[in-house]
């Protein structure tokens, strides 16, 4: 098998590489499945307070699945439904992650990289970033579980616009379509990576959490419940919520503690 997936920690952040440079960090079978592993085993863990994707190098963050493969485990239709299944694994744990993720993206960010990159909160890309979904070149299409994504971040026009045209985008036309949250000089990106990694960190971790789930509550149709709509204030019960105004106060930064 060529390539890894590579998990570092570093205090309250985590990064998970995908590291196959040689095919612009394109993912196989196993590398997918090591995904959703480490995604799900992080998810767990109570002292992350950040969680950063990346592809190895400078020139792909990922190209999708690696087509070597597809002769010997992807070219039927019940090996296509086997393999998906891993794909969908790891892209929906990445998510449902209820810690805050971040997509670093440099160079190519296409197909199941793309697809990757749609779960994260952020999406931060050099201005050397390309993005799309070219596969109806392979004669191949979406399914469902891999378009959600696609179509929750930039919405059903867009989606549709990558899909049909298999056209592939650079950084500042993916960044006005709202498929990137923010474009950074290469020069300056790690810089600005770094920086926002910090914010992130520097904030009440329990907060982060529980803005996430709201949000993600928020995009489903049926009304909130009476409980629901409780939990929005949940947070005066925690230890966070005084360190966070009595340091205010203080002028002091915050020592949070996710309590």
């Amino acid at each position: 098998m060529s390539g890894n997936i590579i998990v570092e920690r570093d205090g309250h952040v985590a990064t998970i590489t995908i590291d196959n440079p040689a095919k612009r960090n394109a993912m196989s079978q196993a590398m997918w499945i090591a995904m959703g592993d480490a995604v799900l085993a992080l998810s767990e863990e109570r002292d992350l307070r950040c969680l950063v994707l990346r592809g190895a190098g400078t020139e792909a963050f990922g190209s999708g699945a690696d087509i070597d493969e597809f002769e010997q485990i992807r070219s039927t239709k019940e090996q296509g439904i086997a393999f998906g299944k891993h794909g969908h694994r790891a892209m929906h744990a990445v998510r449902d992650c209820p810690i805050p993720t971040v997509a670093a993206i440099r160079g190519v960010c296409v197909g199941g990289g793309l697809e990757l990159a749609a779960g994260c909160d952020f999406r931060i890309s050099s201005e050397d970033g390309r993005f799309g979904v070219p596969i109806a070149r392979l004669g191949a299409v979406l399914a469902y579980p891999e378009l959600e994504g696609l179509v929750r971040l930039a919405g059903p026009q867009v989606a549709l616009e990558l899909l049909l045209e298999g056209r592939v985008i650079g950084a500042a036309e993916a960044y006005a379509k709202g498929i990137v949250n923010r474009v950074v000089p290469a020069s300056q990106y790690d810089e600005e990576l770094k920086k926002t990694i910090a914010r992130i960190v520097a904030g009440a971790p329990l907060s982060a959490r529980w803005h996430k789930q709201f949000v993600a509550r928020l995009r489903l149709p049926t009304p909130l419940t009476d409980a629901e709509q409780q939990e929005g204030y949940a947070c005066y019960d925690t230890q966070d919520f005084i360190e966070g105004y009595q340091s205010f106060l203080a002028k002091r930064p915050p020592a949070f503690e996710g309590k």
